[in-house]
């Protein structure tokens, strides 16, 4: 694994996270630095409450840090503005979530697309892209399909399809398999290693499952806003 300056995906550097409720101050996360290079598929665990998902959202912009920065392939996105913060998530950051937001009266096919179609973009120029992303999870036989006529499972492997067909630099996943039983949530973990080793995409994963975390390149635990 190379660790150059120019193989960096994204990097915190001394992060602080602030929740000010009239006079209580609660320190959410406290001078956090970390770096995750290009290709790694990095964990981060920790038990409710120790910040990580809140370390998520800052590093993939859905946040912003009370102090400290945040850069993308180098460039510093903690001052972004909402419009710029915006365009890029749209098209530089897939995300996916414990519950898969998912439209209900569009069907797969149409739930991938929505983010192309929020962006502006022309849908027949992605038709080959779509093919290409329902293969790879595993739903061809599924695209004309509602969100109501599919598994749990099923329905998470849309989520990472949609995160997907943007082609971002960086996948955030908050809990992706939280709401799965055990097996459905083993095979969602080998879908992402598959797609890390396979395309090469950068995966950064917020999870309380041990076992899911085996499947990444690196776990970094966070305990009360801090890094272990």
């Amino acid at each position: 694994m190379k660790s150059i300056t120019g193989n960096i995906a994204v990097e915190g550097k001394n992060i602080v996270k602030d929740f000010i409720i009239g006079d209580t101050t609660t320190k959410v996360l406290k001078d956090i630095s970390l770096k995750v290079l290009k290709s790694e598929f990095v964990s981060i665990m920790g038990q409710s409450g120790s910040g990580k998902s809140t370390l998520l959202y800052i590093l993939g912009g859905l946040d912003t840090p009370t102090r400290g920065t945040v850069s993308m392939n180098g460039i510093d996105i903690s001052k972004f503005d909402d419009e710029k913060m915006s365009r890029i998530r749209r098209q530089k950051i897939g995300f996916v979530f414990q519950f898969y937001n998912l439209i209900p009266n569009l069907d797969v096919e149409e739930n991938i697309m929505l983010p192309l179609l929020l962006d502006g973009k022309k849908i027949r120029d992605y038709r080959k892209r779509l093919d290409e992303i329902l293969e790879v999870v595993g739903l061809t036989d599924r695209k004309k399909h509602t969100p109501r006529e599919l598994s749990g499972g099923q329905q998470q492997r849309v989520a990472i399809a949609r995160a997907l067909m943007g082609s971002p630099d960086i996948l955030f996943a908050d809990e992706p398999t939280g709401n799965l039983d055990s097996k459905t949530g083993a095979e969602i973990m080998e879908l992402l290693q598959s797609i890390n080793k396979n395309s090469g995409q950068t995966i950064i994963m917020v999870t309380h499952s041990p076992e899911a975390a085996k499947s990444s390149d690196r776990i970094i635990t966070v305990k009360d806003g801090v890094i272990l």
